[in-house]
């Protein structure tokens, strides 16, 4: 049995020794890209390898593009294999932040044709709260090679959010902060708002008081409304540069509610062309 969404620190740490599963940290700060290399360098759970969002996780940025572009796909396969992820594996990703950073590995695995990965649910603050253990130690690392089966159906560009809104038909969902999402306030991108027609489910109502995903019969509450009876594969995630629109696709296929779209380039791509239109408010 492969785990392919969500994993418990109980199941984790039993299988600390399993050869044949393999973590990941994917800590990170966008406001400090150092961050999280230095957290991991301090502590990190035994055998993790780590993950750079700028550097191992995205291509180069480029004026038309968001913040965070897909990574090339040989590129990202030719990283796993060093990282001693194989098709075999079951991965296991976590961050320091509920899975906002790591979800993005977990799907950049799946548009590989990787199935086999699982986010550590509630993440390292979990992890470190039950005394579990952490290490400084590098992990020995025995490279594979990993073949990517590249499924280019999970995601969609700004020239098909942009026919979404011409036909108004599927549900685009916008994982970013309400204030941001509104326009109030945008510390990141240049402009303030949000693409007309789009719903705001911010990534953080995945999760319960304790950091912890919301249980699929309430995770499937909260979407099955915002979609309206729209299918599951009508619908597209974005946040700011997709990487937190990963956790929302998660938490609906946790749910049952597998199929929706990322939309790659998000909010930092879309307000690259002044033509395209932007709202604020509700």
């Amino acid at each position: 049995m492969i785990l392919t969404t969500l994993v418990n620190t109980a199941t984790l740490s039993r299988h600390l020794d399993d050869p044949r599963w393999v973590v990941v940290d994917c800590r990170f700060v966008l406001t400090d890209p150092d961050a999280g290399q230095r957290a991991y360098a301090a502590g990190h759970i035994p055998g993790a390898r780590y993950a750079h969002l700028d550097n191992d996780l995205c291509s180069p940025v480029t004026p038309a593009s968001g913040r965070h572009p897909l990574p090339y796909p040989h590129v990202l396969a030719e990283k796993l294999g060093h990282w001693g992820i194989d098709k075999t594996s079951q991965v296991v990703v976590y961050d320091d932040t509920f899975g906002a950073m790591a979800a993005r590995l977990w799907w950049l695995l799946r548009w590989l044709g990787h199935e086999a990965v699982a986010l550590l649910d509630g993440g390292f603050p979990k992890w470190q709260r039950e005394g579990n253990p952490v290490t400084p130690e590098l992990p020995k690392i025995q490279a594979t090679q990993f073949h990517p089966t590249i499924n280019n159906a999970t995601w969609v560009d700004a020239g098909y959010v942009a026919q979404m809104h011409e036909r108004k038909d599927g549900v685009l969902i916008d994982a970013r902060a309400d204030i941001r999402f509104r326009g109030d306030v945008e510390p990141l991108d240049k402009v303030a708002g949000h693409i007309p027609g789009a719903i705001n489910i911010p990534y953080e109502d995945n999760l319960d008081f304790s950091g912890e995903f919301m249980s699929d019969e309430a995770l499937r509450e909260l979407y099955l409304a915002a979609m309206n009876n729209v299918a599951p594969d009508q619908v597209v995630q974005m946040c700011g540069s997709g990487v937190t629109a990963c956790h929302n696709i998660l938490a609906m296929e946790h749910a049952g509610l597998a199929g929706s779209k990322l939309y790659a380039g998000s909010w930092s791509e879309w307000i690259t062309d002044a033509n395209r239109p932007v709202a604020k408010g509700e």
